[in-house]
């Protein structure tokens, strides 16, 4: 682990823009079913159990840009017991402690995971990876892959190809992509387990959900 890497999508969400989006956002995990419901037709709740339900409740599991916690507090609902969540906006740390004090979510960088090799059996992201761009992706999901012993597990915007989309009126904040498969064409040691594409009711995005497992 070496110095933290700055870029200007980390120095926008770790300022401002990420404390407006933090607090105009769900808060819990019954806001995001409602708000998941509306823009999929399922809840969040119901994706999570179709690709976790096999997972053991006690492997040590790693957030990367956690927010305040509701997606660590939706795993704590369901019985995991060791959750750890990684933001790098520190307003949201704080509100993470006062809204979801049962799950702890820690100041830091997706660029730099203060963990040690494979310290975690799953690592994930939800909605966060969008936020990187082309040029740094392999940075941070390099960083994912050395932290994960075992899983990586994500939910963001998928297109075929790298398509740039402007985020509230700015350009080179949002971006979406196949992840799943960056991640299995990028580590030769990745499989993946489980993949779904979920359109969104206003037929305008896509998002995919995927789980990858390391070869033994």
């Amino acid at each position: 682990m070496g110095k933290t890497k700055v870029t200007k999508q980390l120095f926008e969400w770790a300022g401002e823009m990420g404390k407006k989006y933090t607090d105009r956002n769900p808060q819990s995990p019954e806001e995001f079913d409602r708000l998941y419901l509306k823009d999929y037709d399922v809840s969040r709740t119901a994706m999570n159990e179709e690709f976790l339900a096999d997972i053991p409740r006690d492997l040590k599991i790693l957030e990367v840009g956690a927010n305040i916690g509701v997606q660590l507090e939706f795993l704590r609902r369901m019985g995991f017991t060791n959750l750890t969540g990684l933001e790098i906006n520190e307003y949201a740390v704080s509100q993470a402690k006062k809204l979801h004090p049962e799950v702890e979510v820690i100041l830091g960088s997706g660029f730099d995971v203060p963990f040690s090799d494979g310290a975690f059996d799953l690592v994930y992201t939800s909605g966060v990876l969008i936020h990187i761009s082309p040029d740094d992706i392999k940075s941070i999901i390099s960083e994912m892959h050395r932290v994960s012993s075992h899983y990586i597990w994500g939910f963001e915007y998928y297109s075929p190809e790298y398509t740039e989309v402007t985020y509230r009126g700015t350009s080179d904040l949002l971006w979406k992509a196949d992840f799943c498969g960056l991640f299995a064409d990028t580590f030769a040691d990745l499989k993946v387990v489980k993949e779904r594409k979920y359109r969104m009711t206003d037929e305008k995005n896509v998002s995919q959900m995927y789980l990858l497992e390391k070869r033994r």
